[in-house]
């Protein structure tokens, strides 16, 4: 795929050249918008409703750190499972590669929130600045009162979408209904109160005012997408065989007698376009997939009796006439993988043990208890991963003639962790070693068959 960078004109004017730099997108409607939209209200009810959610007597989702549990509906997770978060993001990447590879930079267009919020800071822009020419015009205009106003009413929108989405993100992290009730009374703390300015900031500054920007600059997806595309992607592209030349014309006239192509020139792509690129120019590095300039063309393909698609999604090998491929190995292998990644993940949170069991040893070596026995202390961190109290069981082996000092059994709440000291003594004529293994059993009364065995040493001296 080509990686054509559109080149800008150059203005000497400063206030002309500061006006074109600023992208301006018009409105437009078409089928691409729709399902932006629908993906959009999607995830903006996942994001603002999931948090408000509760599983019992907590909340659905919360990441508490403080207690370093993070609550998921009926699971619970703990820091031993951050492999399990490692998955997660590693799964994630290879979905994305596999996006990639069939559609291009979608991820970009349609579900990533920087686009998804920068969308909705433009329509606040639109509907309180009116739409591009009605923008272009009130930038070009000195401070009046009634600019002076359109203005504070964007960045008032601005700044409760950013402290909206602040205060929810914030929410999985701190309960959300008293973070909102202590953000009412301003008795927030200042760590919380912190974290809401700072992320209300980061909204404001990255929606509002440097969008594109970070998408051309920051995000490095766009850098190396094109070492994933293949001729068989499925990419936003202009059909120029059938556009050029380009040229203005009246509807209904005989343009091919004037050797003139579909493209009438009205640059309805390139004002829609969010980063301000010309896709007529080819395949870009800053051309996210939204298909905004496919349903710009369309409707004026649709105005001018032309059929639709001159801005399409297609690929290389289909633009040059030949057969489109959707399914072939470099995809299959992607899917394949992420399928059996996908799979080891689930296996792995359902078979994921509930009680864990960590043994530290008594950094001192041995004592003779008052039988002659041989000693070693230990220190038993049990977990109890589930949401449930349980019952267990604690036995030892692996040496002959070995005795627990404390009660075999015991109760650890729900979401809890306990530490049992024990004592383990041994015969001096049971030892074959100085250094022998031990293995401490750990198994639950209400579920027998969880269970689990550590291994720790024991020390003593041989006769």
């Amino acid at each position: 795929m080509s990686q054509n960078i559109p080149l800008r004109n150059i203005d000497t004017n400063p206030e002309s050249s500061r006006l074109m730099d600023k992208i301006h997108t018009r409105s437009f409607k078409g089928y691409f918008r729709r399902l932006r939209i629908l993906g959009g209200a999607l995830l903006f009810t996942l994001y603002f409703g999931t948090v408000w959610l509760t599983w019992g007597d907590r909340q659905a989702v919360f990441w508490d750190l403080s207690e370093k549990q993070f609550h998921i509906f009926g699971s619970t997770f703990w820091p031993q499972d951050l492999v399990l978060l490692s998955a997660i993001l590693i799964i994630c990447a290879f979905g994305l590669f596999f996006l990639t590879v069939l559609a291009g930079r979608v991820w970009c267009g349609y579900t990533c929130p920087q686009s998804v919020w920068t969308w909705i800071f433009m329509w606040a822009e639109k509907v309180t600045e009116g739409d591009r020419n009605q923008r272009i015009k009130l930038d070009r205009a000195p401070m009046t009162a009634g600019k002076f106003l359109k203005r504070t009413q964007k960045h008032t929108l601005w700044l409760l979408i950013s402290l909206a989405t602040a205060v929810t993100f914030v929410g999985y992290f701190t309960p959300i209904r008293e973070l909102v009730s202590n953000l009412v009374t301003l008795e927030v703390g200042k760590m919380a109160l912190f974290w809401v300015f700072f992320f209300t900031a980061a909204t404001y500054i990255n929606a509002g005012w440097l969008r594109e920007k970070v998408c051309l600059h920051m995000c490095p997806y766009g850098r190396f997408q094109s070492s994933m595309l293949d001729q068989d992607s499925l990419v936003i592209t202009y059909d120029a065989a059938r556009g050029e030349s380009r040229g203005p014309r009246k509807k209904g006239a005989d343009y091919k007698s004037d050797g003139l192509g579909d493209c009438i020139d009205c640059q309805m792509c390139v004002q829609v376009c969010p980063t301000g690129i010309d896709i007529r120019d080819g395949l870009q590095m800053e051309c996210i997939g939204c298909a905004a300039c496919i349903d710009a063309c369309d409707s004026v393909m649709d105005k001018m009796g032309y059929s639709t698609g001159l801005i399409r999604y297609t690929s290389e090998r289909a633009l040059e006439g030949r057969d489109l491929r959707i399914v072939r190995p470099r995809m299959l292998g992607y899917a394949v993988v992420l399928f059996a990644m996908f799979a080891t993940f689930s296996w792995a949170i359902v078979s994921r043990p509930m009680l864990t069991l960590d043994i530290e040893k008594d950094r001192g070596l041995f004592r003779y208890n008052a039988e002659g026995h041989i000693e070693n202390s230990y220190v038993l961190k049990i977990l109890n991963k589930s949401q449930q109290s349980q019952s267990y069981e604690i036995g030892v082996s692996g040496v002959d003639g070995l005795h627990l000092s404390s009660a075999a059994t015991g109760t650890v709440g729900a979401g809890e962790r306990v530490e049992l000291p024990v004592s383990v003594s041994v015969p001096p004529e049971s030892l074959g070693s100085e250094v022998s293994t031990l293995n401490f059993h750990l198994q639950s009364v209400e579920d027998p068959a969880m269970k689990l065995v550590e291994n720790s040493k024991f020390t003593g001296t041989i006769r």
